[in-house]
């Protein structure tokens, strides 16, 4: 059942699906709504699942994967172009038609900037976006929201370092909305934020994946 809904203005959430081998994760995709032309982020279930509603506002101009493991889902019931790092191009393809890849920090357009942050995996990319009422930071699972705190995925030790690199670039980005691929269960879609409360979840972040740990 179709279940679109706007969290912020300008901002629409698709309904959710379970991360099947984390059953309470829920993840979600989102239409950035633009005078330039509507964006999707993220890969999930939902985009089929909405694929009229998200038709309605106008369709959308491209996809933006943030990373390979978004194509365990394959293509969604939509016709859009899809995008993503080149260093995750060759694992997403092999379940998704990619149109084309992204490789440097780079603008699309004047209010959407694509931010290469390796580290979840060697092409992870965060996408940030000026809607002129707020600076929206879309982060895959590079950094997810769990029981309200802001929270890593290391899964590859050799990719720990570029990690640390990619949070301490995050930490001194301009933005005010975080917005995951995956939240727990408990937690809103997307989590308001300061500059000082920014900076001192990924200080958290940035402790914990320098001691070792996963999260």
């Amino acid at each position: 059942m179709p279940s679109l809904t706007t969290p912020v203005p300008g901002l629409h959430a698709t309904g959710t699906a379970r991360l099947p081998y984390q059953d309470d994760v829920l993840l979600r995709s989102f239409l950035l709504e633009r005078p330039a032309g509507n964006v999707l982020v993220h890969n999930s279930p939902g985009l089929t699942t909405d694929a009229h509603a998200i038709a309605d506002l106008g369709g959308a101009s491209h996809l933006l994967v943030n990373h390979e493991h978004e194509a365990m889902y394959g293509d969604p019931g939509l016709d859009v172009p899809v995008f993503v790092h080149e260093r995750d191009r060759a694992a997403t393809a092999r379940s998704m038609l990619v149109t084309g890849t992204f490789g440097d920090r780079r603008m699309l357009d004047d209010d959407l900037e694509v931010i290469p942050t390796p580290g979840h995996t060697a092409g992870t990319t965060c996408f940030l976006w000026d809607s002129g009422l707020h600076r929206f930071l879309f982060t895959g699972d590079f950094v997810w929201i769990s029981d309200g705190e802001w929270q890593a995925v290391v899964l590859d030790p050799a990719l720990r370092e570029d990690y640390l690199e990619s949070l301490a670039l995050v930490r001194d980005l301009d933005f005010d909305v975080l917005v995951p691929w995956g939240v727990s269960e408990r937690d809103a879609c997307v989590a308001m934020t300061t500059r000082d409360e920014t900076r001192a979840r990924i200080d958290a972040m940035i402790a914990r994946v320098g001691a070792g740990e996963g999260r």
